[in-house]
């Protein structure tokens, strides 16, 4: 399971009334390390800027199976990766288990620092013996 749903939650849920707050604070509760990482991140890109790149990443493997874990499933669901990208400010792109970057919110999927980043090239690039059981 990926998100710890509060019985009053998933009340509001059943009467359609959830807010992107409430479902913010869900997912900042229920996967904790993957919440730090894209806050760290977007508070770097915000304060420092994107450092001529165009995005700013993390390439520190988590520390353990259940960070590791938690950053699959948070970037893995549509609905989890929207709201970060909404509450952050953000847009993220993702190549394994643990290079997560954000990018500006207006970056288009089409725009050249953004395809670089996602393209199959940059995916094969960024593989080595150590990340093959991520």
């Amino acid at each position: 399971m990926s998100l710890d749903v509060s019985p009053d939650l998933l009340d509001a849920a059943e009467r359609g009334e959830v807010t992107d707050e409430q479902f913010a604070e869900c997912v900042r509760d229920s996967l904790p390390y993957a919440w730090r990482m894209v806050s760290d991140l977007s508070t770097r890109l915000h304060v420092d800027g994107a450092d001529g790149t165009g995005f700013v990443d993390n390439t520190t493997p988590p520390p353990d199976e259940q960070a590791r874990g938690q950053l699959l499933r948070a970037l893995a669901s549509d609905a989890i990766r929207g709201c970060l990208e909404r509450h952050f400010g953000v847009r993220l792109a993702f190549q394994n288990c643990h290079r997560v970057a954000v990018f500006p919110a207006g970056t288009s999927a089409d725009s050249e620092v953004y395809s670089r980043f996602t393209s199959v090239r940059s995916q094969l690039l960024n593989q080595s013996p150590l990340l093959r059981d991520c």
